[in-house]
């Protein structure tokens, strides 16, 4: 059994692993990677066959672990994919809209080039809707601790972690010359008493661990809840000031919490009701896949439903659908709360809100996730006080927040919580992906002081697992 990891060695995103038994070969995760956005044609260079690989194991629906599957079946890839069911209602979302951001770089790429020659010519999208499609076709779900086989000699459980609805570890047991081994790919782990979302499950014992480390070395904030952290900020912007506050979220969990906990300050009376658009189609069309897998939410949200209804719906909360009606919030003058994507402010109806809003004093823009070095988000998070938006340059006079209460990653902790369930006389080797090399340090220090063996792999070095 070999284990080579072809994407985020080394740094967060692009997430993509082979695991080989015999001839047969098993990638996991299959994502974007940003670090290659300057040309995205460059996610094309697989250093691989597509066509010689056999399945592909999903372990959750974000861009930068599902985002090139296209790209796979595309270039030749004709076997399975094998996922949770929300998985593959969420990845199906994820990936019709990275199309629409594909096609939108290329119409600005070819406007940018327009008279510069003929020789001038915009980067193609990455793939059409069509190749999403076909890789859609060739999806399979499993539901999770559901022992899956693969083949004869490798069986597959799906656990769940958190992080997001239908995101789950990958745990193979491989029988190989009559000899047993067991390897878990934790995809990306949750944290616990998350909105909506269950605490992960603990995996079984395993003899190799292939585990993110976004967080290594880092702590989430422990003395305010989401809602002391929410109702905080609420306060002071649409209640003292009578002004907005606008919250930049990913379309697609993050949002569905952040609903989910705006109703349940409102419904049980700590603030007086405020006015909340929910400005993207996409977080509409995911809240739907929430809705649909229901039984798979948290037991509290499960509970909040039986007494008080549907969480993601209350008074006073309205879900933007045209572009039209977006444009019309920007003329509701009353405090309100305008919750829209992209969380990095990299595209989107956001950029709309911000462009209108940034020189506002009585807006409050509030940051709940992780925004990219070089994004729009990280430009305002370190106090520039002149930011381009939308072809203009524009002072920055709105009050600019943080908060990681509503982040979807464990935390150093909870990272190292995952491995120390292991059993250290049985785990032969850590190894850690998914992650800039600082956290990974941190982590890695952290995990051998346990008296675990850890390996920070390099790209492409093939690691033989006996």
């Amino acid at each position: 059994m070999n284990l080579t990891i072809y994407g985020a060695a080394r740094q967060v995103t692009g997430s993509m692993h082979l695991l080989q038994v015999g001839q047969f070969k098993i990638l996991i995760d299959c994502g974007l990677d940003y670090e290659k956005d300057r040309n995205i044609q460059a996610n094309e260079d697989f250093p691989f066959r597509p066509e010689e690989i056999d399945v592909v194991v999903l372990t959750h629906a974000h861009i930068d672990h599902s985002g090139n599957l296209p790209t796979l079946v595309r270039l030749g890839f004709n076997g399975q994919v094998l996922c949770t069911p929300p998985t593959a209602d969420l990845t199906e979302l994820l990936l019709l809209d990275s199309v629409n951001i594909f096609m939108h770089k290329a119409d600005k790429g070819r406007k940018h080039r327009r008279g510069k020659g003929k020789f001038n010519t915009a980067a193609q999208p990455l793939y059409l809707q069509k190749h999403v499609m076909d890789a859609m076709d060739r999806f399979v779900t499993i539901g999770f601790n559901r022992p899956f086989r693969i083949n004869g000699d490798i069986e597959l459980t799906f656990i769940p972690v958190g992080h997001l609805l239908g995101a789950a570890a990958a745990v193979f047991k491989v029988n190989e010359g009559g000899t047993e081994r067991s390897i878990a790919f934790t995809g990306d782990i949750g944290r616990k008493n998350y909105p909506v979302l269950d605490d992960p499950q603990q995996l079984p014992p395993v003899d190799y661990l292939v585990t993110e480390s976004t967080y290594g070395g880092r702590l989430h904030t422990k003395d305010k809840t989401v809602e002391q952290a929410l109702v905080e900020t609420i306060e002071k912007a649409c209640v003292k000031e009578q002004g907005r506050l606008i919250i930049p979220a990913f379309s697609i969990g993050r949002t569905q919490s952040l609903v989910y906990s705006l109703n349940k300050i409102f419904s049980s009376g700590l603030l007086p009701p405020v006015k909340v658009f929910v400005d993207s189609p996409m977080a509409t069309r995911a809240t739907q896949v929430f809705r649909k897998y229901h039984n798979l939410v948290n037991q509290e949200a499960q509970e909040f439903y039986n007494k008080q209804g549907d969480e993601f719906e209350f008074e006073n909360l309205e879900y933007v659908e045209s572009l039209k009606d977006s444009r019309q919030v920007s003329n509701y003058f009353e405090p309100c709360i305008i919750i829209s994507s992209a969380g990095m402010l990299e595209g989107g109806r956001i950029q709309d809100h911000l462009y209108y809003n940034i020189q506002n004093y009585y807006c409050t823009i509030l940051f709940i996730g992780y925004c990219a070095k070089g994004t729009l988000g990280h430009r305002l998070l370190r106090g520039d006080p002149i930011v381009h938006i939308k072809d203009r340059e524009l002072a920055v006079y709105a009050t600019i927040k943080q908060t990681d209460v509503l982040s979807a990653h464990g935390d150093h902790q909870d990272l190292l919580d995952v491995v120390k369930h292991q059993d250290k006389t049985r785990l032969k080797n850590v190894f850690l992906v998914h992650g800039e090399t600082s956290s990974m340090q941190a982590f890695a220090d952290a995990v051998e002081s346990e008296g675990y063996v850890v390996t920070i792999p390099e790209k492409g070095i093939k690691y033989e697992l006996n």
